[in-house]
């Protein structure tokens, strides 16, 4: 390792860690990226890559600030919700460390989709009419009065799986009964948020931010379905690509001047500036785009299109760094011409209950093609 080299911190064991890892260490002023803990495709994926069997619980912070302390970590990057949610940056910074993540109280920005909206409101930021409820019998009650179809979100992290889509009022009492009497989604559903149904193309928005300078990726689409033809149940993303041509400059403009730059200077002012990745989630309606959600990290798969896209003058640990430490008006982002897709390979009958275990294997990949892992481990050479 060369003498001052940067020594990175990747937390979490997704395909979104694995892109993270992949991009940081191409660059030629970082050492060793560490990844905990990491999974099959980081344990051999390169020689400056090295997973750390440590977790992301809250339990957990304290090891993974120790490891970070004693192998002379210079930058973390948290990559799931739920840490960042628990104040995992919080835990380094009272230790002087450099985090590109928010603090806890910029990542309820996810975790509460209540609070989220309420922000949206307050700011003036276009997204859909709402209602905020803790009360069962007050949300079915706006439900049977809604003049709008709607959408049923518990207001917690449910792992990507607390927003129903119902296609009809008895549906949309039943699912608001799921949520708040049945606890479908335990704790995350104490509260729900009731809001109207857009209609549109859907696009996502990853931006770094220092609390003052914002600049995106180019915008990305993913699919959700788990089967070819857009069929099939629901899942975290089979796939995606970048850039999307529906998101024309025009949009892209309006967006950072309507949602973007009014999020992060609204979140400044309110006390919790946002330092990391904000990843917003657009409906293009025919009356503009209107937000669907803000996330407090990359998404995934979203993360595996748009890193690849990174000019290779554009180091992303400078970027990272620059965010962390308040200047990244210094540092832009700068992407190459061209595309970028990702399809996902799962074991059959995801989402449901999978048999694990497999053994994976292929044979050589065409140029310019990654494969990036999400819920795999090493056995021997096998992944």
């Amino acid at each position: 390792m060369a003498d001052g080299a940067l020594n990175v911190l990747v937390i979490g064991s997704g395909g979104r860690e694995h892109a993270l890892a992949w991009a940081l260490a191409k660059s030629s002023k970082v050492g060793k990226v560490f990844v905990a803990p990491g999974n099959g495709g980081t344990a051999k994926s390169s020689a400056k890559i090295e997973n750390v069997p440590i977790g992301h619980e809250k339990s957990d912070f304290p090891s993974l600030v120790e490891f970070a302390q004693s192998h002379n970590v210079g930058l973390v990057v948290p990559g799931p919700e739920q840490p960042l949610v628990d104040g995992i940056t919080d835990s380094f910074k009272k230790v002087g460390m450099a985090v590109f993540g928010p603090s806890a109280k910029a990542a309820r920005m996810e975790g509460s989709k209540a609070f989220s909206k309420d922000f949206m409101k307050k700011h003036g930021i276009p997204t859909a009419a709402y209602g905020n409820f803790t009360d069962y019998e007050e949300a079915r009650q706006f439900v049977q009065n809604a003049s709008f179809d709607v959408v049923i979100k518990a207001s917690g992290l449910a792992a990507g799986k607390g927003v129903i889509i119902p296609k009809t009022k008895e549906e949309a009492l039943g699912a608001l009964k799921s949520v708040m009497v049945d606890r479908e989604f335990g704790s995350a559903g104490d509260e729900v948020v009731i809001e109207e149904l857009l209609v549109g193309q859907e696009i996502s928005i990853l931006s770094i931010s220092d609390g003052y300078t914002v600049d995106s990726f180019p915008a990305a689409q993913d699919h959700k379905r788990a089967y070819d033809n857009d069929e099939g149940p629901n899942t975290g993303g089979m796939g995606a690509y970048a850039p999307a041509p529906v998101a024309t400059p025009q949009i892209l403009k309006t967006i950072h001047e309507s949602v973007l730059k009014k999020s992060i200077d609204g979140m400044r002012k309110d006390g919790f500036p946002f330092v990391g990745c904000l990843f917003t989630g657009f409906m293009l309606t025919a009356d503009g785009p209107k937000l669907l959600e803000y996330n407090c990290r990359f998404g995934d798969p979203e993360t595996e299109v748009v890193l690849p896209l990174l000019d290779d003058a554009c180091d992303l640990s400078d970027v990272f760094l620059a965010a962390a430490e308040g200047r990244l008006d210094a540092v832009p982002l700068a992407f190459k011409k061209g595309y970028a897709a990702t399809v996902i390979m799962a074991s059959g009958g995801y989402p449901g209950s999978y048999s694990k275990g497999h053994a994976i294997a292929f044979g050589q990949p065409p140029q310019e093609t990654q494969i990036f892992h999400a819920g795999t481990k090493l056995n021997g050479d096998t992944t």
